[in-house]
């Protein structure tokens, strides 16, 4: 019968761990992690999302520009720009949804990483948040100012987020 009330008593001692035993997590890094989290969510689902959707969009834009009617409309240079950025979307659609998904697998693992206050996750982290945009930048490029405000404002967050992190590193170990 001892046996049983040890076991019962090593039980309650697990659960309720002393803060002193154990590093806890701070609220800006548990923050991060979370939304990190949704944001590779949403991130996976915006990959797979493009990949079987930038066929429709190429047809319409492909068709908008052979139109006569937008040839002497001064927005004709801008659309060509988005015109030109699809199309390379359209001829790398496989390899670019590849770069964001090991982008967002990277990202989730380094996320895990830093919430077990790990040194290395930070740097896994950060090279799953450039992955996508060195694969946009390689594969559509800045052809045009409609492609380069693109690249701008699609690593705006990672920029944001890595900066986040930047300040929370003190936090981590090895």
């Amino acid at each position: 019968m001892t046996d049983f009330n040890q076991n019962v008593n090593e039980a309650k001692d697990m659960l309720n761990l002393e803060e002193k035993d154990m590093k806890k997590l701070p609220q800006m890094l548990n923050v991060l992690t979370i939304l990190t989290y949704i944001g590779c969510a949403l991130g996976l689902i915006g990959a797979i999302w493009n990949y079987f959707t930038i066929s429709a969009s190429y047809k319409l834009y492909e068709g908008l520009s052979s139109d006569t009617v937008l040839a002497d409309n001064p927005a004709s240079k801008m659309l060509s720009g988005a015109t030109e950025m699809i199309k390379k979307s359209y001829d790398n659609r496989l390899l670019i949804m590849l770069f964001a998904v090991a982008g967002v697998a990277l990202c989730f693992y380094g996320a895990m990483q830093m919430r077990n206050l790990k040194k290395q996750g930070y740097l896994i982290y950060v090279v799953g948040e450039l992955l996508p945009t060195l694969s946009f930048i390689i594969f559509i490029g800045f052809g045009s100012i409609f492609s380069g405000a693109m690249a701008i404002l699609g690593s705006l967050f990672a920029i944001v987020f890595i900066i986040l992190y930047t300040t929370q590193r003190k936090y981590l170990v090895n």
